[in-house]
């Protein structure tokens, strides 16, 4: 059994969370001993194929024609476009009909939680659709002293520095403005958002945030790997993700791996897998943001970084790899 691992320019989305979901499938095959390709003209079995654009029917019809099994890796929906690029909302209703139409070419539909897998069945896909974590690398993201000196040193941070970071692309639909809201009612604190997108791409209100309109506390490094990021996921005060939507969020997962304190916005994605108190926090609007961040920082609450850890533990790689096994096995024996 092969599978070919198809995702529509690597380049480009490289530095985002599909990105990111390229190399952790790669891993996970390698992990289960499972053969795989990334290229579309191999001989291959089953057709994993993640992206949505121009060459993906091509890429699908090629595959039918060979006899080979399809499974379309649903990580987009309707709803986690809006609120993002220039004219994002205005195309949305369209990009959704494209999402059904390409979708239901398959065998079998993936997507990363049981939540993105509700919306799916709610466009009226009648495909079989399988919810299944985009998984995490644990290995890079164990406690390391070297990583949190190269954070710091990154940003001349004195040892008194409290900080608060978030990572993503530069959306609306990420919470970007309640960051810098919450940041501008904590002028004390430093915060870093980590994460770049063309500034050409986003709407004038969020761009004139990025250049001009952010508070004095806010650090905007932009797209930062490696030591500096990994260390920033274990040395900050917090991880705080104001997103109002997700199918996911690869970056709530470094972070729970990196046993850091998570503040997210209580949104359906992460039910039931992350539940306030236990595992994570949550709120609902800056006020609360605002309130559970200082409790955070004096000490005040329970300290879930543990639970944390173990929830990104139960989404591993090599987790996510046994189970990608049994689905391929399943899809290829036509077992649905």
């Amino acid at each position: 059994m092969k599978v070919c691992l198809y995702f529509e320019g690597k380049e480009i989305i490289k530095t985002s969370g599909i990105g990111r979901a390229l190399k952790h499938q790669m891993a996970a095959c390698e992990s289960a001993g499972i053969s795989y390709t990334l290229d579309p003209d191999d001989d291959y079995d089953i057709l994993h194929i993640n992206t949505v654009g121009v060459s993906s029917l091509p890429v699908i019809n090629k595959a039918r024609s060979k006899g080979c099994k399809v499974i379309y890796h649903a990580h987009s929906t309707e709803e986690d476009f809006r609120n993002s690029f220039v004219l994002s909302n205005q195309i949305a209703p369209v990009f959704k009909k494209m999402l059904i139409s390409y979708y239901s070419k398959a065998d079998l539909i993936l997507t990363p939680t049981p939540y993105s897998k509700k919306l799916l069945e709610g466009y009226g896909i009648t495909v079989p659709i399988h919810a299944l974590s985009n998984g995490i690398d644990l290995n890079r993201f164990h406690y390391d002293p070297e990583k949190v000196k190269a954070f710091r040193r990154y940003f001349s941070l004195k040892e008194e520095d409290k900080v608060i970071i978030s990572v993503g692309l530069y959306f609306e639909r990420k919470g970007i403005l309640d960051f810098m809201e919450v940041a501008g009612r904590m002028p004390d604190i430093k915060f870093i958002w980590f994460g770049y997108t063309p500034l050409i791409s986003i709407p004038k209100k969020v761009r004139d945030v990025i250049t001009k309109d952010h508070p004095n506390n806010v650090i905007l490094p932009g797209y930062v790997k490696g030591a500096v990021i990994e260390g920033a996921y274990a040395n900050a005060s917090c991880f705080f993700f104001p997103s109002y939507e997700e199918t996911e969020g690869i970056v709530v997962l470094e972070a729970l791996a990196s046993s850091q304190n998570v503040l997210l916005r209580d949104i359906p994605v992460y039910d039931p897998w992350l539940v306030n108190g236990e595992n994570c926090y949550k709120g609902k609007n800056n006020e609360e943001f605002i309130t559970q961040l200082r409790k955070i920082l004096n000490h005040e609450c329970a300290d879930l970084r543990e639970q944390g850890r173990i929830t990104a533990e139960k989404r591993s790689i090599q987790e996510v790899g046994r189970e990608l096994k049994k689905i391929y096995e399943s899809v290829c024996e036509g077992n649905l």
